[in-house]
């Protein structure tokens, strides 16, 4: 991409699709900065697709899953990694992998988070630490440029999302008999703990569509979501449709061609974000100030946090999911439509 004459600089962020996402501004930020200089990611397999093509980046080493756990595994990476040959690391993620990744690619400037989201070994991997003045993943990851003379960039997402995938969903779409704007619902969650139960996202639907006149395409991957799906496009009274199959990137082209998003708390909600979709997330056991949609015009509702270790909210049933009423979404959903706000509405 480019003739590297800058720093040379890896950013190192394994995580969920979501996290991976919301990570995207900082390549952003850096090729703003250092035009000339080399950017690589290190990833693995499960979210490669949101960074793989990136127009910021110029390299993306892809680790499998578990990459860690063995002699052969961490050999093989040090291998790849120092093939890189980065002065620069910045750990996005704080956890023992990400900060390993970074000291095996032998940079001298490794750049973590202090603190309660720099967990693990990642302290004492990293040798600058970086204190975090704002909660929310793309704030916090932002901060790590600090030590670069990086402060406050514009933040920008540039998800790689190609022409051809764009025009595969249209036609999709359109044989489907949606010819005009449309709405997007993504059942799937990551826990019990963000459901939010199918019949609700239903009534949505019907009311998008005898309100607004805009029917809902409900997107899915595997036979689990699809199921979920099914059953909403059911209870909808016919104004919503099944969305068809889709790769990661075809799911963003799909979501991109929306004119409202709805969700919980997952990897396709950031993904709405990035594409610029209006969006409006639900939240139960996660905070919309760590990890709600970043911006304007998007909405984060939430009723009531429940709390609890990271596995204790994961384990958890979906009390406070079930607290957002139907009602609230449509009138979000109304508000959002009408006038695009963005806030955090409790």
């Amino acid at each position: 991409m480019t003739t590297s004459t800058g720093p040379r600089i890896l950013i190192a962020r394994m995580s969920a699709i979501g996290d991976t996402i919301l990570t995207l501004p900082i390549a952003c930020a850096l090729r703003a900065h250092f035009p000339n200089a080399f950017l690589a990611w290190v990833v693995e397999e499960k979210s490669a697709a949101m960074v793989v093509g990136h127009a910021c980046l110029d390299e993306v080493l892809v680790l499998p899953r578990g990459w860690f756990t063995s002699p052969r595994g961490l050999w093989a990476a040090r291998k790849s990694l120092r093939a890189l040959r980065v002065d620069t690391t910045l750990d996005c993620q704080g956890l023992t992998k990400s900060a390993l990744a970074c000291w095996l690619a032998g940079a001298t400037q490794r750049i973590g988070l202090r603190g309660e989201h720099g967990r693990e070994l990642s302290p004492w991997l990293n040798n600058q630490l970086v204190d975090s003045r704002r909660p929310h993943v793309v704030d916090r990851s932002l901060g790590l440029l600090r030590p670069l003379g990086i402060e406050q960039p514009t933040v920008q997402w540039q998800l790689p999302i190609d022409d051809a995938a764009r025009t595969r969903m249209r036609e999709a779409v359109s044989r489907l008999g949606l010819t005009g704007p449309y709405a997007v619902i993504n059942p799937g969650v990551t826990s019990g703990s963000r459901l939010w139960e199918m019949d609700r996202f239903g009534s949505v639907a019907q009311h998008l569509g005898a309100k607004h006149g805009l029917p809902t395409l409900v997107v899915w991957g595997g036979a689990r979501e699809r199921a979920a799906a099914e059953q909403i496009v059911a209870a909808s009274g016919g104004h919503a449709v099944l969305a068809p199959p889709s790769s990661l990137i075809e799911l963003g082209a799909l979501i991109q061609g929306g004119r409202l998003f709805l969700s919980a708390d997952t990897g396709p909600l950031h993904m709405a974000v990035a594409v610029g979709t209006p969006s409006i997330g639900l939240f139960g056991t996660t905070r919309p100030e760590d990890s709600g949609p970043y911006g304007s015009p998007h909405v984060a509702l939430q009723v009531e946090y429940q709390g609890g270790s990271h596995k204790e909210r994961r384990r958890a049933d979906n009390r406070a999911m079930r607290l957002i009423t139907v009602d609230m979404v449509c009138r979000q959903c109304d508000a959002l439509l009408e006038s695009r706000g963005s806030e955090v509405v409790r």
